[in-house]
């Protein structure tokens, strides 16, 4: 429960960051990666200090890979999501729970798992 309020406070900022942006006139897919690198600096912070309470720079550097690879999967649905005519919104709702889901395995058994810190 409490990976899920994470990351619905990390969506939340991510996505609500990158709508204020494009609507401000900034470029969408680089909206899209302001709004990615918010959430992920809120997302690790609140990961690593409450929902598996492991912090390490193993940890981190793990979860900076992961980070990459999700950014990767979210911009790729994105700009897939543009080039079909749709919007950088929709894009970004359909990388969300595959984003979520990804960063959850690999957070529990790989990034933040006690022995990642050897």
């Amino acid at each position: 429960m409490l990976y899920l309020i994470g990351g619905v406070l990390s969506a939340a900022l991510d996505v609500g960051l990158m709508q204020l942006l494009i609507i401000g006139g900034m470029a969408q897919l680089l909206a899209v990666s302001l709004g990615f690198i918010a959430g992920f600096l809120f997302n690790y912070s609140f990961h690593a200090r409450l929902t598996f309470r492991h912090a390490s720079r193993t940890a981190f550097v793990r979860y900076i890979l992961l980070v990459g690879a999700n950014y990767l999967l979210t911009m790729a649905i994105v700009a897939l999501a543009l080039g079909l005519g749709g919007s950088a919104l929709a894009g970004k709702l359909v990388a969300l729970p595959l984003v979520a889901a990804n960063g959850y395995l690999l957070g529990k058994h790989w990034v933040f798992a006690k022995d990642a810190s050897a």
